[in-house]
């Protein structure tokens, strides 16, 4: 993918926060009253050219239907909801137009050609572009319900920083971004922009150079099974998810950067099996207490907010530790011809599933089969430097480039940096970076390419690194993941382990949990490991699915006291309760599904002669009649349904990828088809009866 495609992901998540944050750092301000009077023109501008190439990405795609590339694949599967869609195409509006105001102040000589703009100018571009809404905190419901259970976007959790933490706000910055041009361009950019007198390498290069070996070439874990693999990409897709930039086009005459390279302008049980199960494995006993420790207790204090280098850098370390191949198993954990799977005949291929076995055969290979083991000289395999996403001829993706350019995007610094943020020893000669990898010939090979230790990808160093004792990192990602994962650990009102959380019944009975026992609830597999993240062998290390303790939900069992006067109302159609407890009396509070709204009080209480008020009602919400905020765009019409909402287009329009845009569809009306047809008959008819005629 091209730099400024994958810089969207950025700027969609953080809604330009970080954008924000290293312009007003600086001490040289540009603004004023002329610059000023540009700005509702400009911000009007630049939404009309990001609609625009929003609307031509859909179009293009529309047209490649059938034959999807590499690059339309991963963006499907990143397409944002609409609260997301909304931030992206806010944050990419105030990029164009903070980017063509500095271009025009600069052309026109009107102030200074400073790198930086007012804070009072930037506020009104943040404003007009609707980037602002989303930059401020939320606002935060004070039922006793929202006390009791987390919200689904993750706000409020922390009633003094409600953003910490929540969906669609910026990744967290540990160290200050790295960028050329000190706002967005990434480290290797331009290529005359030097780094210690050299110039970055291309991340394709460092790929063949380094990372790529032969789908032959791997050694497999002797200790993990595959299932330690998947989970890790399971955990990071769920905690570090990035969805795809609104569009995919340069703006102001700059490339299309699909189309060249040429650089012109929470479940409880999930927390439980991750800390107790799954990390220790990754950092090794020693580094999970330095790093992570025992819980103490919630810390107000701590921010949780996801960071830039751990979902970037540190966590994709799991890319190294990919198979090559799907591996199958039947009833009895034996391979067949044909149960082994490359990687590419995998991906986007959901018909497997249904065709060929099911999910249980898969789960039987997790379980019963190492992971591969990550060597320097055996980072990641051909199925995933060469052939990522192949569905067509239109190419393929490199997904160690791909990591590669992406912590250049985000603006991370160099390993160097990130190893003095961890208080490690920064590497300064080939031996230091020779014995930080046990690997001479790797070493040679890194600086052989970046020419100086600190030129090093933070991605690349943290991977190469030798493992810690008993570990599946080495001691930065070690130093980086650890952080994090105690920082969502101590940062979290809701972590299982809080008192004020759950009962000590139910905490006991949570701490019973496993993913041995996930999978027995959930697959038809009726034996297990006892340690699922353990390779298994068949039959002597698996264990009858009735052996393998799990949840008592009865500690969670809600009851009307005795001698209660109110008991419990009937169901709420389209909609229900929660029970929970305000001032010492039983409360109910309601909600609604989606697209429906309540009518009536959104909460009862419990009185000695009964509940207070009579139980709502949802009422469906005619979302067409939202003028502020229509869901369908004005080439389409707004059709409401029970609980939702169909956009409808007027052929020959077709609907976009976004469900709420018409756009071309390349063909003649169907009415124009039809008059064809009808003219086409006609004319037959009267040549035929001319002939006849004649003939006569």
């Amino acid at each position: 993918m091209g730099a400024r495609a994958v810089l969207g992901l950025t700027l969609a998540v953080a809604c330009a926060g970080a954008f924000f944050a290293s312009i007003l750092s600086r001490k040289d301000l540009l603004g004023g009253e002329t610059a000023a009077s540009h700005v509702p023109g400009l911000v009007e501008a630049s939404r009309l050219l990001v609609d625009e190439a929003i609307h031509a990405t859909m179009r293009r795609n529309l047209h490649k239907r059938g034959t999807f590339s590499p690059s339309q694949l991963l963006s499907f599967s990143k397409l944002p909801e609409p609260t997301s869609r909304t931030a992206s195409r806010a944050a990419e509006i105030m990029e164009t137009a903070v980017r063509e105001l500095k271009r025009r102040v600069y052309l026109t000589g009107e102030q200074p050609p400073t790198d930086a703009l007012s804070e009072d100018l930037l506020s009104t571009i943040a404003n007009l572009s609707g980037c602002l809404p989303h930059m401020l905190p939320p606002s935060c419901p004070h039922t006793c319900l929202a006390h009791k259970y987390r919200l689904i976007t993750g706000a409020c959790n922390n009633r003094d920083h409600p953003r910490w933490g929540a969906s669609n706000t910026a990744l967290a910055r540990w160290l200050p971004p790295a960028y050329e041009d000190g706002v967005t361009e990434p480290r290797g950019w331009n290529p005359h922009f030097l780094y210690n007198g050299f110039p970055l390498p291309p991340v394709r290069e460092v790929t063949r150079q380094v990372i790529h070996v032969s789908n032959e070439a791997v050694t497999e874990d002797d200790q993990y099974s595959d299932l330690l693999m998947a989970w890790g990409q399971y955990i990071d897709h769920d905690v570090a998810f990035t969805p795809q930039g609104s569009s995919r086009a340069a703006f102001a005459g700059g490339a299309d950067c699909q189309l060249t390279c040429e650089n012109r302008s929470p479940c409880f049980p999930i927390q439980i099996i991750t800390l107790r199960d799954y990390l220790p494995k990754i950092l090794g006993a020693e580094a999970f207490g330095q790093h992570v420790g025992t819980y103490q207790g919630y810390d107000p204090t701590v921010d949780p907010t996801v960071s830039n280098v751990f979902s970037t850098a540190a966590f994709r370390f799991g890319h190294a530790a990919i198979h090559p191949l799907v591996r199958r198993l039947d009833a009895q954990f034996q391979e067949h011809p044909g149960s082994r799977l490359p990687l590419r005949d995998a991906f986007f291929r959901p018909w497997r599933l249904l065709q060929e076995g099911g999910v249980d055969p898969i789960l039987r290979g997790l379980l019963a089969r190492p992971a591969k083991l990550q060597l320097q000289d055996q980072l990641m395999n051909e199925e995933l430097t060469e052939r990522l996403f192949v569905l067509s001829n239109s190419g393929t993706l490199d997904l160690a480039s791909i990591n590669l350019q992406r912590g250049r995007d985000h603006g991370l610094p160099g390993y160097n940096e990130w190893r003095e943020f961890c208080g490690l020893s920064r590497l300064k000669t080939r031996a230091d970076l020779s014995a930080a990898t046990a690997n001479g010939s790797v070493a040679d090979r890194i600086l052989g390419l970046y020419q100086h230790p600190d030129n090093i990808d933070v991605w690349l160093g943290g991977l190469a690194e030798s493992f810690l004792p008993g570990a599946r990192t080495g001691p930065l990602f070690a130093c980086i993941i650890g952080k994090q994962l105690r920082a969502l650990r101590d940062g979290d009102w809701f972590w299982w382990e809080n008192p004020a959380v759950f009962t000590e019944a139910q905490r006991r009975e949570l701490g019973r949990h496993s993913l041995s026992r996930v999978i027995c609830d959930n697959s038809g597999l009726s034996h297990v490991p006892l340690d699922a993240f353990r390779v298994g062998r068949w039959p002597q290390e698996f264990e009858p699915c009735a052996g393998i303790q799990g949840l008592d939900l009865g500690a969670w069992r809600e009851a009307p006291p005795p001698g209660d006067a109110c008991g419990f109302p009937d169901p709420v159609e389209n909609g229900g309760f929660l029970l929970c407890e305000e001032l010492g009396k039983r409360v109910l509070v309601f909600s609604c599904r989606h697209g429906f709204r309540l009518r009536g009080p959104e909460q009862i209480t419990c009185s000695p002669r009964g509940w207070d008020s009579p139980p709502p009602s949802c009422k469906d919400i005619d979302e067409c009649e939202d003028g502020a905020d229509p869901p369908c765009h004005a080439s389409a019409r707004c059709k409401n349904t029970k609980g939702g909402v169909l956009c409808e287009c007027s052929d020959p329009l077709v609907l976009g990828e976004d469900g709420r845009t018409c756009v071309d569809s390349g063909r003649l009306p169907r009415a124009s088809l039809v008059s064809i047809a009808l003219g086409a008959v006609l004319v037959c008819g009267l040549a035929g009866l001319a002939w006849t005629a004649i003939c006569r």
